[in-house]
């Protein structure tokens, strides 16, 4: 499909939402508007008037007896994925319609919109200061992705066990992790576009490790750091015991260990949760107790 073509299916899609979306509103709106019967592009310049009619008409080119002015199409822009086109609803609806949002008719103008970023494609109607142009829609789901993108989020810094040690069958292996914003958490950042400001603090929930010996134990925090004085004691937070040496994995098992960071955002009038999953590796010496006679 090349640019011309794009543009046409983008101007049909927009014509029939633009229609469909109107039209559905304006039930609502009782003896204000309806759409001709049957007609699958309802809207689309074939509206009966009876007090005024949303055209679906872009950029002036589906015309009809109630044509739409001020036609605006605003890109991306570097602000966001978002592809929004804007028309201006003219004549205006009665203040008691839906789109206004409480707006003042007599001191503002209605624009109905239409979005597509690729997957979520959001449309409606916004109402502005008269004489004034409507400002790009922002998603702020995809504000809070950019936020999380800006705080290069890692795997986690595993402290031990260390690649230089080595470990012994049935005695206990303490794991943990050094902590820091990008490999633990808590990591804020900021994302802003149109007016919109989202806000996302990311912190590490889980650590799933994968010991190398077919076993797997999931920590929910950073493990407790191993001293002297704790002998042959257990981790009371994150710890395994291998009941086989390593070398039938080559001198050393291959230790995997996987966080799952939490995400928790708010701005632009949303909130929500995202999740992140980054992984790091060691490799883990375990041999057996040599007994001297």
């Amino acid at each position: 499909m090349d640019g011309h073509e794009g543009d046409g299916a983008r101007e049909s899609l927009l014509t029939r939402r633009l229609g469909l979306l109107a039209a559905a509103l304006l039930v609502g709106t009782t003896g204000t508007a309806y759409a001709a019967d049957g007609d699958p592009d309802v809207g689309a310049g074939s509206c009966h008037v009876i007090k005024f009619c949303v055209n679906a008409g872009t950029n002036g080119q589906h015309g009809g007896h109630n044509q739409q002015t001020g036609d605006t199409h605003h890109g991306s822009g570097g602000d966001s994925s978002l592809d929004c086109r804007y028309v201006k609803v003219d004549p205006e609806p009665p203040a008691n319609f839906p789109g206004w949002k409480g707006a003042d008719p007599d001191k503002s103008d209605l624009y109905f919109y239409s979005c597509t970023d690729g997957s979520d494609n959001p449309d409606g109607f916004v109402a502005v200061p008269e004489g004034q142009t409507p400002q790009q829609q922002v998603n702020p789901a995809e504000l809070a992705q950019r936020a999380v993108d800006s705080m290069t989020l890692l795997g986690p810094d595993i402290a031990s066990p260390r690649a230089a040690g080595t470990y012994t069958v049935g005695v206990p292996v303490w794991m943990w992790v050094n902590r820091s914003a990008t490999t633990y958490g808590p990591n804020t950042a900021s994302a802003s576009a149109g007016g919109v400001r989202v806000t996302a603090t990311a912190k590490v929930s889980k650590i799933v490790w994968k010991m190398g010996d077919g076993t797997s134990v999931t920590c929910n925090g950073p493990g407790t750091a191993y001293t002297a004085s704790e002998g042959m004691a257990p981790s009371p937070t994150c710890g395994h015991v291998y009941s086989t040496t390593s070398a039938g994995a080559g001198g050393a098992f291959a230790v995997t260990a996987t966080s799952t960071w939490t995400i928790d955002w708010q701005g632009g009038g949303a909130a929500g949760q995202l999740t992140e999953v980054r992984q790091s590796n060691v490799q883990a010496a375990v041999g057996e107790v040599q007994v001297v006679r």
